[in-house]
């Protein structure tokens, strides 16, 4: 029984090994080479090779053999997948959409801000004459008796008496100035002169901007600071005669820039307009591959700005000279109407194309414009309060590096010389004129006024307009430098305002009480004596907030960084990165702008 048991399994092993060899495998007739049996790649399943891996690695070994037709094929059915890196092509598709926003958004900008520069020129014909006959007989009509220690006439009165002053010098001083002589002298020159000519005048035009605010300003404060004694006033004469050679050297400068346009205008073949076309297109080379910061884009909108408000009335003074020697004949202002459409276009074209890469290559959203914009309508309201700390056209130039003075002059001297007025028609008809300018100008600042609130709101910068002055440090010297700060706000109340930068030279005016545009209060300023005498407990302009006496009193009362002389404290504030757009001016870092 057992010897039956033990046979039976063996029998049946038997049939089995005779079935499997019968079965044909159809890998049996592939040759088991060493490579085969050493890949990684074949995977073992009972001992046996898996199929699929056989097959793989026959058909590897037969596509190495080289074939243009195999690689043809593979170059048109090859594939990818681009959401493999969805990131890199959705930052990519968000360039094209930023650069697709800039013309709009760099337009909104221009607009606005051409609109403050023809604000800032037209108070210079309308209000100016006006503001100066009420400070003349505001000064006539003061008794002299009743005089007292107080001033004569309010800081604002003296600024506009002579900002009138220097018009008129400068008029009377651009009579011996003979333009068409001027016209015919660069006429005779050759082209590539008058090419580089013009460049050596934007050039020039650009420091004389840079240079000549900052002598108008002296101007002023020297002419409106507190003075100790009497004859410390003739420190203003040689101010004054620097700021009249200033205006009439820049209206000089601007009538030659008007003259080489003027020959480019006339020229037959238009060779030289076609130069001076061109090199505002060499302004994209020596920009776009640039690194910008936020603050430096700021700084070059607003010089573009004023080059194309500058640009306007350039074409408005070639034009008047044109029809003059055309005797006013409308068909010929159709003949210059495409040239001056042409050199608008080229402006406008190249101010796109510069910010469009400039935003491109630094990664700067287009919504900057908008903070921009927001910046400069913080300046127009800042400048209407009571308690300013200066005109709204001065902060204008400071802003936007145009002085619209030298304008003025040459455009009033053109004007002059174009136009004959001579009966009462005449006159009746210029007095129609200057009331329109000034209905222009009262809409116009009306609307500005308007615009500005809007994008002040929505920037949430409504709040900086309500911030109150800074307190005086007990035991603090006030001295020349703290009469100054007066409209100074402290370094940590725009520290949460991302876009600032002003010259310290620049007063802010943030931290003005909101009120009507009326005449600000004569203000009791200590005499510069009390910096040579022992610092009392208390500052003099202003009491103490703080019962506790200062134990140095030198040193002011924190959150202020500690300084030994209003000299020094100055000087520190000269040191401090600026990071606030509302402290961004023309002239903040004018030795290292790009534009």
């Amino acid at each position: 029984m057992a010897d039956l048991l033990g046979t039976v399994p063996s029998d049946e092993k038997e049939t089995e090994n005779k079935d499997k060899n019968k079965e044909k495998r159809p890998w049996d007739d592939i040759p088991r080479s060493r490579e085969i049996g050493k890949s990684p790649d074949l995977a073992e399943t009972l001992g046996f090779y898996d199929i699929n891996a056989v097959r793989r690695e026959q058909r590897e070994r037969d596509n190495s053999d080289p074939s243009l037709a195999r690689f043809m094929c593979a170059e048109l059915t090859r594939g990818y997948f681009l959401e493999h890196n969805e990131a890199k092509y959705t930052e990519r598709r968000e360039r094209v959409y930023t650069c697709m926003r800039i013309p709009r958004e760099l337009e909104k900008l221009m607009i606005f801000g051409f609109f403050l520069c023809l604000d800032a020129f037209l108070y210079v014909f309308t209000l100016l004459p006006l503001r100066v006959l009420l400070a003349l007989l505001h000064l006539l009509t003061l008794p002299c008796c009743s005089l007292g220690g107080s001033r004569l006439l309010q800081p604002a009165q003296v600024c506009d008496i002579l900002k009138g002053l220097i018009m008129v010098l400068c008029y009377s001083m651009m009579h011996y100035v003979d333009y068409s002589m001027m016209y015919h002298l660069i006429r005779g020159q050759s082209v590539i002169k008058l090419y580089i000519i013009y460049n050596m005048l934007e050039v020039a035009d650009r420091l004389f901007s840079s240079f000549g605010q900052d002598i108008l300003d002296a101007l002023y404060w020297t002419a409106t600071e507190p003075k100790e004694r009497k004859r410390d006033s003739i420190g203003v004469i040689p101010h004054f005669i620097m700021a009249v050679f200033y205006v009439f050297l820049h209206a000089i400068l601007i009538m030659v820039q008007a003259s080489t346009l003027n020959v480019a205008f006339n020229s037959h073949n238009k060779s030289l307009l076609t130069i001076m076309m061109s090199n505002n297109f060499v302004e994209i080379k020596g920009s776009v591959f640039k690194k910008f910061e936020k603050n430096n884009l700021f700084q070059m909108s607003n010089s573009d700005i004023k080059e194309r408000f500058t640009s306007y009335v350039l074409l408005l003074i070639v034009c008047l000279r044109n029809m003059e020697q055309f005797s006013w004949s409308p068909d010929h202002l159709w003949v210059l109407l495409p040239d001056v459409i042409m050199v608008i276009a080229s402006e406008i074209a190249v101010d796109v194309i510069k910010h469009a890469f400039i935003t491109k290559f630094n990664e700067i959203t287009a919504d900057v414009y908008s903070e921009y914009r927001a910046s400069l309508a913080f300046d127009l309201i800042s400048c209407r309060q009571k308690n300013a700390c200066t005109d709204y056209s001065d902060s204008v130039a400071r802003r936007m590096g145009f002085i619209p003075l030298p304008l003025a002059v040459l455009l009033i001297r053109v004007v002059m010389s174009s136009v004959n007025v001579q009966g009462a028609l005449s006159c009746s008809c210029v007095f129609l004129f200057y009331m329109g300018m000034v209905t222009l100008k009262v809409l116009n600042s009306i609307v500005l006024l308007g615009k500005s609130c809007v994008y002040v709101k929505r920037a949430n910068m409504e709040d900086k307009l309500f911030e109150k002055p800074p307190t005086a440090a007990p035991g603090k010297t006030p001295s020349r430098t703290s009469k100054t700060s007066r409209c100074t706000a402290p370094s940590g109340d725009l520290s949460g305002d991302p876009w600032s930068e002003r010259s310290p030279s620049t007063p802010s005016c943030t931290s003005i009480p909101p009120s009507v545009t009326t005449q600000p209060t004569p203000t009791v300023i200590p005499t510069p004596q009390a910096e040579t005498m022992a610092p009392p407990a208390t500052s003099p302009t202003r009491p103490s907030t703080s019962p506790e006496p200062d134990p140095d009193p030198l040193t002011p009362s924190p959150p202020a960084t500690p300084e030994r002389d209003g000299t020094e404290g100055t000087e520190l504030k000269h040191r401090t990165p600026k990071n606030d757009l509302l402290d961004v001016d023309r002239f903040t870092i004018c030795g290292n702008r790009i534009d």
